[in-house]
């Protein structure tokens, strides 16, 4: 399936899901995947579906983000359970944990396919993804999902105009991958880790903090990773404590402050440094 790039990108996406019968959409409720899911029930109305996640892996408020997402656009959309934590290649939680989480997602959007009376699977995968360590779409291409946003070469910045010009309520919105990316690689994913840092994202959004992550690595070590702008006022004396005595209470031992800022996917420069150590 060919299209013509000198469409505008929005117009692109249409026609790609015009083509289809219909279409059953892998959704997290982030802006990738909620500009797929809009997409689709512009050009196939009742034909197109969504199904999102819930497991240990997906933080609450995400969870419930999603849920209003899918009303917010107008998609039929279920939420059935995973169970990454029953594969080992996730709980050990090397640099292929994607691969195992996605399999997981895909191996249950396959198994229900037919309940939801599609043939075509589609994720939310953009043009800015090639460039990324994305094993997870490995496991998207031995399922045979689809991913539309970069078949119609439309990159990160172009999705968050359309999804503006969509309204959609999370066009915005800051990447949140699922809780098990904080986790540094090589440490085993639990329940427990999980749960502690998705309490640590939440006491740093009550402070007023929107775009953050909590790394969690060995000896149960928070790593606190902020924009550049907000060091400063993280690190002053009342919020310092506040934050160290919260995120103790939570279960962590030790907490620190990243000072090159937030970086998203800035445990995979762990990859490297376990590839020159080899």
């Amino acid at each position: 399936m060919t299209h013509d790039v000198s469409l505008p990108a929005r117009e692109r996406l249409l026609r790609w899901f015009h083509d289809l019968d219909s279409c059953l959409v892998a959704f997290s409720g982030g802006v990738d995947s909620s500009v797929v899911a809009k997409a689709a029930v512009l050009a196939l109305g009742e034909k197109s579906f969504a199904v999102t996640a819930k497991s240990p892996s997906v933080a609450e408020r995400d969870l419930r983000i999603a849920q209003e997402t899918a009303e917010a656009i107008g998609i039929r959309h279920e939420v059935i359970q995973t169970a990454e934590l029953d594969r080992p290649g996730y709980v050990a939680n090397a640099s292929d944990r994607c691969l195992h989480c996605k399999s997981e997602l895909y191996d249950h959007l396959t198994a229900i396919r037919s309940h939801f009376q599609t043939t075509v699977i589609v994720n939310g995968a953009n043009l800015d993804d090639r460039g990324d360590h994305r094993p997870g779409m490995i496991a998207a291409a031995n399922a045979g999902v689809r991913s539309p946003l970069l078949e119609c070469e439309i990159d990160k910045n172009t999705l968050r105009e359309i999804a503006k010009e969509w309204d959609i309520p999370v066009w915005d919105r800051p990447a949140s991958p699922c809780l098990a990316s904080r986790i540094a690689y090589g440490v085993q994913v639990t329940p427990e880790r999980l749960k502690m840092v998705e309490l640590a994202e939440d006491t740093l959004r009550s402070l007023g903090l929107r775009d953050l992550r909590v790394r969690y690595h060995d000896g149960d070590l928070a790593r606190l990773e902020v924009p550049i702008e907000s060091i400063e006022w993280i690190a002053k004396p009342e919020n310092r404590e506040t934050l160290e005595r919260q995120l103790t209470e939570i279960g962590f031992k030790f907490v620190t402050l990243d000072l090159g800022g937030l970086k998203s996917g800035s445990l995979n420069q762990l990859i490297q440094v376990s590839i020159d150590n080899s």
